[in-house]
């Protein structure tokens, strides 16, 4: 993937005291829906993506409803761009007490048809850059005794159909997330995993109308999640009152971890 430039976008206002919440993948879709909940929260939000024009658009409405954002354009999988947009963040807007990992990308299709660059992208946007942030953002976090890393992995995690790649990445970002949070838990900070099921997303809605109400009836819920019941997740972990939750990985799926055995 090519190295980008970062690039911010955003305003001067100060708050003292008010948390500092990075999160990425979040020009569209869950991203754009939990910076917009942390927003609301309180936090002063920092969005990374590669898309230039969605990531404007996406801080542009953060700006316009007063809540303090910033943009970053970065490519996650390099770590120099990961570094240089990080340092932007704390020179613009403080040092981060929240990471949500949320970036990632989706290439399905058989393992037998599954090419080299097939594999690698997913795993390097998915999990690699799950990797470079929490490298980057957790020194300031052990330094001041204190942080919360959310990472989005998927129930795909357990297996799915023409999902090897996928499904590999997001069982590693839970991995991840597990040894994270026993290696960080006594420096006071905690690290999750959320792994939402189907979602109301662009790329749900590329699907065709058979292909949408099939997967809707997989749902025990019977119907479709949105970006704001993981952005509920993310939140919840943030609390100061799940200080004692660590490790863990939340559900978000309306019961299909439960009854479908593929995504």
């Amino acid at each position: 993937m090519p190295h980008l430039p970062s690039t911010f976008w955003g305003f001067e206002m100060r708050v003292e005291n008010r948390p500092i919440a990075v999160v990425t993948g979040a020009a569209r879709g869950i991203g754009l829906g939990i910076a917009e909940r942390l927003a609301q929260d309180g936090a002063a939000v920092a969005l990374i993506d590669r898309d230039v024009a969605a990531l404007e658009d996406a801080v542009a409405k953060l700006l316009a409803d007063g809540y303090e954002a910033i943009g970053c354009a970065a490519n996650l999988t390099d770590s120099q761009d990961v570094a240089a947009a990080f340092n932007r963040i704390a020179s613009e807007l403080g040092p981060v007490d929240y990471l949500i990992n949320n970036a990632g990308i989706e290439r399905s299709m058989r393992f037998l048809n599954m090419t080299d660059d097939d594999w690698d992208m997913v795993i390097s946007v998915n999990l690699r850059s799950q990797f470079l942030c929490c490298r980057v953002a957790l020194p300031g976090m052990v330094e001041r005794g204190q942080g919360r890393i959310v990472n989005i992995s998927s129930r795909a995690w357990l297996g799915g159909f023409g999902q090897a790649n996928y499904s590999a990445s997001k069982g590693g970002v839970v991995s991840l997330t597990r040894s994270l949070a026993i290696e960080f838990a006594s420096k006071g900070i905690t690290v999750n995993a959320i792994a939402p099921g189907i979602v109301d997303t662009p790329l749900f809605r590329n699907f065709s109308d058979d292909v949408q109400a099939r997967l809707m009836k997989s749902v025990p819920a019977k119907r479709i999640g949105t970006a704001q019941d993981v952005a509920n997740a993310v939140s919840f972990f943030l609390d100061p009152r799940s200080s004692y939750v660590t490790g863990q990985v939340l559900y978000v799926c309306g019961g299909r971890s439960l009854s479908s055995p593929s995504v």
